[in-house]
C-alpha cells in the first residue's frame, strides 16, 4: 500500500525528526578536515556517480526544501570515474561525508569504515518508509545497516505497443500461463513475439543477465538469490551449475533460443545492439521485448515524439510472476547512500534521502523513481506512474546480480556465458566455467 501525504504534512514530519535527533538547525562552525583544513560543518558533501547534467540538476534540486529549513548545504561531486576514486578516498583516509553507490555490494566493501544509520535513525521509522528488502540490500552479514536508498530503477518489465496489441485482438497477460499462450498465439499467427537485442561490445550478454536474474526471483526464495550473488559463507554460495540456477538459464532458453520466439534469430539478439530494444516494437517486427524503466530515453534521439502509456507509441507491464509462492518480486537498480562522517548536518542530510521528497524534483523530471512508502503517484508523468506502482506493490526486491557479483563473474564471465550459451554451446560446461572464474 503506499499514502498520499501532503507536502506541508511532510514537512512537519521532518522538522519533528530533525528535532529529535538535535534540533532543526544545523550547528555553525569549522573543524578540520582529513587535509588538515577548515570545514564549515553546515556544508556536506555528496560524491556520486551521476555527472550527466539533468540527472545532477534533479538530484541537488531535491534538496532544496532541506536547505531552506535546515541552514544545511549540501555540495554534490560527481565522477564518471566513481567507483575507482571512491575506493580510493575511503582507503586514504580521505572519504566524502557521504558516497553515492551505484552498486550496494561496492558500498559494502567499506562497511568498516561507514556510520550505521540506525544509530540515530529508529529501525521502526526506516521500516515505514522502505520495502524491507531494501533495508535488507542496505545491511551487513553482521546486521549493520550502512546505506539508505534513494532513486530506483525497474528491470522486471516487458515491453509492447499498444497499437499493434489491439490490431491483433492480444490482451495483455498478468500470469505466466497467460505470457507463455500468448507467445505461442503471435506465432501461430505467424508473427514474432520477442525482439531482444543484446550487442554492448565487450558487455554483450548483459540483457541476458537480467532475464535470469529477473527469473531466479520467481523460482527460487531470496535466500538462494543473495547466496548465489553474495554469499556470506564462500563454502554456502549457491553454484551456478547448481539446479536452481541452470533451471533459470534454461527458461530463458526456451525464449530465446527458439528462433519462431525471437526477431531475426539468435543472430540478431546478438549482433543488434541494446539500444535498438523498442524500435522494433515502434516499427512492428516484434510484439515484447524485456527491458529496463529507461529503455524509452534510448529512443528519445529518432523518436522525440515518443509517446508512453496504454494509448502511447509503447507501454509496459510487468514480467510475470512464475511460482506463486515466491509472490511478485522486483528485480532493480538505483542509489544507495552510505555515510561516513557522523555530524550533525549530514545526519540530516542522510534522514532526509530516505523520504520521498528529496527524490521529488527527479521523479517529476520523469529521471528515476523512488524506493521509498511515502512517495505520492501523483507526482510521477503517465510514462512512469504505472512504473512507481509496480516498484510499490512488490512483495521483495533484490538488486540486479551480476552488479553484486565479483567482476570477474558479472562483469566478465556471466556475460560472456550469456553469449556463448546463445551460441548454441553447451549449457554445462558453461555454468560451470563460470563457477571457476569466481575468485
Amino acid at each position: 500500500m503506499f499514502r498520499k501525504t501532503p507536502l506541508f504534512v511532510l514537512l512537519v514530519i521532518f522538522g519533528l525528526m530533525l528535532a529529535a535527533c538535535g534540533g532543526g538547525e544545523a550547528e555553525t562552525g569549522e573543524d578540520e578536515g582529513a587535509d588538515g583544513q577548515p570545514v564549515d560543518e553546515n556544508v556536506v558533501t555528496v560524491f556520486g556517480a551521476y555527472t550527466e547534467p539533468g540527472d545532477v540538476e534533479a538530484f541537488e534540486a531535491g534538496f532544496e526544501t532541506l536547505e531552506e529549513e535546515t541552514g544545511v548545504e549540501v555540495n554534490y561531486q560527481g565522477a564518471s570515474d566513481f567507483e575507482v576514486l571512491v575506493a580510493t578516498r575511503i582507503e586514504a583516509g580521505d572519504p566524502p561525508d557521504i558516497a553515492g553507490f551505484p552498486q550496494p555490494g561496492l558500498m559494502k566493501r567499506f562497511a568498516n569504515e561507514a556510520v550505521d544509520v540506525t544509530t540515530f535513525m529508529e529501525l521502526e521509522y526506516l521500516q515505514n518508509q522502505y520495502n524491507e528488502s531494501w533495508l535488507d540490500m542496505a545491511t551487513t552479514a553482521d546486521g549493520k545497516m550502512i546505506g539508505v536508498w534513494n532513486r530506483a530503477i525497474v528491470k522486471s518489465l516487458v515491453w509492447y505497443s499498444p497499437a499493434a496489441f489491439e490490431e491483433a485482438g492480444y490482451e495483455v497477460p498478468t500470469t505466466w500461463d497467460e505470457l507463455l499462450a500468448l507467445t505461442d498465439r503471435i506465432v501461430a499467427d505467424g508473427g514474432s513475439p520477442w525482439y531482444a537485442p543484446m550487442e554492448s561490445g565487450n558487455a554483450t550478454g548483459w540483457v541476458g543477465t537480467d532475464w535470469i536474474e529477473d527469473i531466479m526471483l520467481r523460482t527460487t526464495s531470496l535466500e538462494n538469490y543473495d547466496r548465489w550473488t553474495t554469499p556470506v559463507d564462500p563454502d554456502d554460495r549457491l553454484l551456478f551449475a547448481s539446479d536452481e540456477v541452470r533451471n533459470a538459464w534454461e527458461i530463458m532458453g526456451n525464449f530465446l533460443l527458439n528462433e519462431q520466439y525471437v526477431f531475426g534469430g539468435t543472430l540478431t539478439t546478438l549482433e543488434t545492439p541494446f539500444f535498438d530494444t523498442g524500435v522494433a516494437l515502434i516499427e512492428g517486427d516484434a510484439y515484447m521485448a524485456k527491458q529496463g524503466s529507461y529503455m524509452p530515453g534510448w529512443l528519445a534521439e529518432d523518436y522525440p515524439d515518443l509517446t508512453i502509456g496504454p494509448e502511447g507509441d509503447l507501454n509496459y507491464f510487468y514480467f510475470p510472476a512464475i511460482e506463486e509462492e515466491y509472490g511478485s518480486p522486483v528485480l532493480v537498480g538505483g542509489d544507495v547512500y552510505s555515510m561516513y562522517d557522523d555530524r550533525p548536518a549530514v545526519r540530516q542530510v542522510m534522514e532526509y534521502l530516505t523520504t520521498a521528497e528529496s527524490v521529488r524534483p527527479a521523479i517529476e523530471a520523469g529521471v528515476f523513481l523512488s524506493p521509498h512508502e511515502d512517495v505520492d503517484l501523483a507526482w510521477f508523468d503517465e510514462a512512469n506512474r504505472g512504473i512507481a506502482e509496480i516498484l510499490l506493490n512488490a512483495d521483495s526486491v533484490r538488486f540486479d546480480g551480476s552488479d553484486l557479483m565479483p567482476g570477474e563473474v558479472g562483469a566478465a564471465t556471466f556475460w560472456s556465458g550469456v553469449v556463448d550459451y546463445l551460441s548454441g554451446d553447451e549449457l554445462g560446461p558453461i555454468l560451470e566455467d563460470i563457477d571457476a572464474s569466481w575468485p
